[in-house]
């Protein structure tokens, strides 16, 4: 028997900063799963820079989202009907199908989370690729090793709070983060345990930089691009390494480049650019080695979570303004969900959630 759903889809490919009108949440019938199929109701859809991206025409290393097809993203859900025998009804599993209620996939396409650890939406942050992608940065792309100054840019939102954390546990003897605003800074100070915070509205992010590492960075893990990547390039040390996450300050409207690039030659400067899909085999032994973290408590985590799928586009857009502090994820609570929150209504704003575990 077919069921009724809802998912967001593109109708519209924005230029430059998108808009709630290249969104459209339609109703959509869902057939029963097949052989080897299961049907998941989606509990949280994980809200990512990157979907930006893809959001525009032409090849990159995810293809675009087509317009008037449903939108597609990290989620983990609840299997409420299963035609496959290894994953019975009940099960929590982790899928490429958010933007929607409800999916149908084959098992293939899915996979089972352990959730008496951990929360479910663990595994859509710092579990998943976003903790992944912290951990390959600093251990891969530009290793920390023991005594490292290490400055992180976006460093309030979900990979960068994870990055300063991880380059802590790495090592790491002073580590810098950059975010947006006087509650991002302090967020960091207080919360994540960066030793100094620079707060890039204020201008001059040079000297903000040069003041809280006066003797230099040796790794720069780099989320924003633009004028924190030129920053960075004017105070990393001989031999310096940088690992190019992303460049979300070009996102929307081309970001100038770096004119200090000359620099790297000069220090003998390592930059190297990566994407976590590439790395997917790290996965299991990061699992293991952040939930135990997480369970001890010395790896802190922080979500902004909107709740109700018609609220899954104005998380987006408020993430892509920085509107956002750690993970920016919506929940789709049920009827009897007991972690639902109470004092949030169905299409309540997105909100801050603050935890440590």
């Amino acid at each position: 028997m077919a069921i009724s759903t809802r998912e967001w889809q593109l109708v519209a490919r924005p230029a430059g900063e998108p808009a709630s009108e290249n969104f459209q949440l339609v109703t959509a019938w869902l057939e029963d799963p097949g052989p080897g199929q299961v049907l998941v109701a989606n509990d949280w859809l994980s809200v990512d820079p990157y979907m930006r991206g893809r959001m525009n025409e032409g090849k990159s290393y995810m293809p675009p989202f087509e317009l008037g097809q449903a939108l597609t993203g990290a989620a983990v859900g609840t299997v409420i009907d299963s035609r496959a025998d290894s994953i019975p009804v009940g099960t929590t599993v982790i899928h490429f199908a958010g933007w929607r209620e409800h999916a149908v996939l084959a098992a293939a396409d899915t996979q089972m989370v352990d959730v008496r650890r951990s929360p479910a939406q663990a595994y859509l942050g710092v579990l998943g690729a976003t903790g992944l992608t912290a951990y390959v940065g600093l251990t891969e792309i530009a290793p920390v090793r023991a005594g490292d100054v290490v400055f992180v840019s976006g460093a309030a939102g979900a990979v960068g709070s994870a990055a300063g954390q991880i380059a802590r546990k790495l090592g790491a003897t002073r580590v810098i983060g950059s975010a947006g605003g006087p509650d991002k800074s302090a967020h960091l100070l207080a919360e994540l345990g960066f030793d100094a915070a620079i707060d890039y509205r204020q201008g001059d992010l040079t000297g903000q930089l040069a003041a809280a590492a006066p003797e230099g960075v040796d790794v720069y893990f780099d989320n924003v691009g633009g004028a924190h990547l030129q920053a960075a390039l004017s105070v990393l040390n001989t031999f310096g390494r940088v690992a190019l996450c992303g460049a979300i300050s070009g996102y929307n409207h081309p970001a100038p480049g770096p004119d200090n690039l000359n620099l790297a030659i000069r220090k003998r400067i390592t930059l190297r650019g990566y994407v976590v899909g590439d790395h997917t085999e790290r996965a299991g032994h990061w699992v293991r080695t952040a939930a135990g973290w997480l369970a001890d408590g010395s790896l802190r985590v922080t979500e902004t979570v909107a709740v109700g799928i018609d609220q899954a586009v104005e998380a987006f857009l408020t993430m892509m303004r920085g509107g956002n502090i750690g993970k920016m994820l919506v929940h789709l609570p049920r009827s009897g969900d007991d972690s639902a929150s109470p004092a949030a209504p169905a299409k309540a704003p997105a909100r801050q959630r603050h935890s440590s575990h």
